[in-house]
């Protein structure tokens, strides 16, 4: 309507600042619509083969290892040989990895394999985000934070989505996400602006942040055995209970979508009240989906996709309560700290979380994977509520503002940074040099 005439002020500033970074905002959905179809062809096609739920279960675990260890190890790898070679490598190591999965069709080689591609996929997407923190300004943080996240999300989505157009017995999806793991190289390989700072390095203090806040330890722990148990086990779940393969695709996106709109709603209660209250509601909204599907036992495709956007809704808006809260109680300047350290507890949690999903799915049945995540949310619960009468709540006037997140297993240390607003953006520069002048 407005093409007759000049942009509107905002989306001619939205188009400014995008501009600039749109060949990383492409880069990075590359990256993720890859990894949307690598996530998503390994259970399915293993389920296809016949792989044991418990194989199919440390596929997940073996991920969340490679992804925790290159959270840790490629801030190193980056400062060595910068940016772009160690990008570049690992693009080229999850194109090498998904082409390896396509010609040995064997659970124990695919394992090792999937630990490598979580080491990339983490180390990747860290470097695209490096590179984003060093080209936002500081008053279009929020509004890049939200595009990206966006772009992100829509990704995976379709990446996963795209499994249902062909036939999964096939090479054809590990050479489609080969070819755009390839294709992500060429925006960061053809940058011209100079590397960014070096990445955000993470020391997880488990005391530190125990003593800053229990639920948030405890809580993201448990979220962590939840939402990497389902993540990893979702499709092999809706293949043994007879969904098609459309259907199954559904099955892995619509909680995702589902959790990001959710975190829309929640994420405005959660400024207003205690935000143990509120991630006690999304447990108790995530256990009343688990037992449905343990209780009920759906068989029908529409009612499994109904129950499992009530789930996604749950279980994916969680962690930026989590988040929240925990940063309600830092101290000034420590926000990236805190949620770098969440971030790991989160990773152990998912190593953890589909094994014993598996393990329960090959003793009961498809079942096993919602009963893992009863147990998870039940502990959740509990643990929340005595925390609610053990202590007060953080007055309004001292909370940090909620953020919407992408899934966590799509989260960074780098993420963190780069969700930071104008003010608090200040106020961590100033709390660095503080530091270095203290040193």
């Amino acid at each position: 309507m407005f093409l007759n005439g000049p942009l509107p002020v905002n989306l001619y500033s939205m188009v400014r600042h995008l501009f600039p970074i749109s060949s990383l905002l492409f880069g990075s959905g590359l990256l993720l619509f890859a990894g949307g179809v690598h996530g998503l062809i390994l259970p399915v096609r293993g389920s296809m083969e016949g792989f044991s739920p418990s194989a199919l279960g440390l596929l997940g675990t073996g991920w969340a290892i490679g992804y925790v260890g290159g959270c840790l190890v490629v801030p190193r790898l980056v400062g060595a040989v910068g940016h772009i070679r160690t990008f570049g490598v690992m693009c080229a190591l999850a194109a090498v990895t998904i082409l390896f999965q396509a010609i040995f069709i064997n659970a124990w080689a695919w394992i090792p394999t999937r630990a490598l591609s979580g080491f990339c996929f983490a180390g990747a997407a860290m470097i695209v985000e490096s590179w984003l923190n060093d080209r936002v300004a500081p008053n279009s943080r929020g509004t890049i934070f939200g595009v990206y996240t966006m772009v992100n999300l829509g990704a995976v989505t379709a990446g996963q989505m795209a499994i249902s157009l062909g036939d999964a017995t096939g090479f054809v999806f590990f050479a489609i996400g080969a070819i755009v793991y390839c294709l992500a190289l060429i925006p960061t390989a053809l940058s011209t602006s100079a590397s960014p700072a070096p990445l955000t390095s993470v020391r997880l203090d488990l005391p530190a942040l125990w003593r800053n806040s229990p639920v948030a330890v405890a809580a993201v722990f448990l979220v962590g055995i939840s939402n990497a148990a389902f993540g990893t086990l979702a499709a092999v779940y809706a293949d043994r209970v007879g969904l098609s393969l459309t259907a199954i695709a559904l099955f892995a996106s619509i909680p995702v979508l589902a959790g990001a709109l959710a975190q829309l709603p929640i994420g405005f209660i959660s400024d207003r009240m205690d935000r143990r209250k509120v991630l006690l509601f999304t447990a108790v909204l995530a256990l009343a989906s688990d037992l449905a599907f343990v209780i009920l036992v759906p068989e029908s495709q529409f009612m499994n996709l109904v129950l499992v956007g009530a789930f996604g809704a749950a279980i994916f808006s969680m962690y930026p309560v989590i988040v929240a809260h925990a940063n309600d109680h830092a101290p000034a300047g420590t926000s990236i700290q805190v949620s770098g350290g969440l971030l790991m507890v989160f990773g152990l949690g998912s190593i953890i979380g589909p094994l014993i999903a598996g393990v329960a799915m090959a003793g009961v049945g498809p079942q096993g994977l919602f009963m893992t995540t009863v147990a998870a949310h039940c502990l959740m619960i509990a643990f929340t509520i005595w925390r609610i009468f053990a202590k007060s709540a953080v007055p309004e006037s001292e909370k940090t503002a909620f953020r919407v997140s992408a899934p966590a297993r799509g989260v960074t240390p780098e993420t963190a940074v780069l969700a930071v607003g104008e003010d608090e953006a200040a106020s961590l520069a100033e709390a660095e040099s503080e530091l270095t002048r203290a040193r």
